[in-house]
């Protein structure tokens, strides 16, 4: 692979990365705000709706982070 491409690659990762970020920071503070709620709420169907928001944040975050390893591995 050339350098330009290496380079695109390079930006694809950089931006890959704050999305990730942000995809985590919005983890994080949905999780906070489950756990902070009483134990029934968190068995009605709004808490089955977050508890099922943060699951899916969680995927995501992990399809980012291999997506970002394959673009590392794909530079060499």
């Amino acid at each position: 692979m050339n350098r330009e491409r290496r380079k695109k690659i390079s930006g694809l990762i950089d931006r890959l990365n704050a999305i990730k970020d942000e995809v985590d920071e919005i983890y994080e503070e949905e999780s906070d705000a489950y756990e902070s709620m009483p134990e029934g709420l968190q068995e009605s169907e709004r808490g089955e709706m977050m508890q099922s928001a943060i699951d899916n944040l969680e995927t995501a975050s992990e399809s980012l982070g291999e997506a970002i390893d394959c673009l590392e591995d794909a530079k060499e």
